[in-house]
């Protein structure tokens, strides 16, 4: 009997692998519950929506000459919560899952709450709150992950990585 070393690679596998093309990315080496994965992305997608639609409207919706800054804070993060969206719709497909962007059940899935302040310090605050939202879900996601899900956990070390930096921004703005 021929044991294999932790350096060979699986041969069987990788043709497996090349036999079940309507799988797409996912291969039968892929260890994670697929659709518990693809749940928690849709909530994360949610997430990342929400966030989105908040920063946009504290953008457009804080007013005077001296919060300028500020209203280009909120504008970036708008974009980079976008940005996430997207890369969270894309591993979501890879999945061979289907994203939910369904605006019925955003505020439901989401794991940060939408706010309609008027006041700026408000406003600020209610985005840092998300920020640390994100980054304790996020981290709670990659946890879960463990080693069974490397490209889906490298993209959400990712995004808390820029989740941290918009906390620490918003925590600037806050002194």
């Amino acid at each position: 009997m021929h044991i294999a070393k932790k350096s060979e690679m699986n041969k069987q596998s990788i043709r497996l692998a090349a036999s079940n093309i309507n799988d797409g990315a996912v291969t039968a080496g892929y260890k994670a519950d697929r659709e518990d994965v693809i749940k928690m992305l849709n909530d994360a997608l949610a997430t990342e929506l929400v966030c989105m639609l908040r920063y946009l409207r504290h953008y457009y919706t804080a007013s005077g000459l001296h919060n300028r800054p500020v209203k280009a804070e909120f504008l970036q993060h708008a974009l980079d919560e976008q940005d996430h969206a997207h890369e969270l719709a894309e591993r979501i497909v890879q999945l061979n899952g289907k994203p939910d962007f369904n605006p019925e059940t955003l505020l439901l899935r989401s794991h940060a709450e939408y706010n309609e302040s008027t006041n700026i310090h408000e406003m600020i605050k209610s985005n840092l709150v998300a920020e640390r939202i994100a980054i304790e879900t996020y981290r709670q996601m990659i946890e879960n992950l463990e080693d069974t899900d490397p490209t889906t956990k490298n993209m959400l070390v990712g995004i808390m990585t820029t989740e941290e930096e918009h906390a620490d921004d918003m925590r600037d703005l806050l002194t």
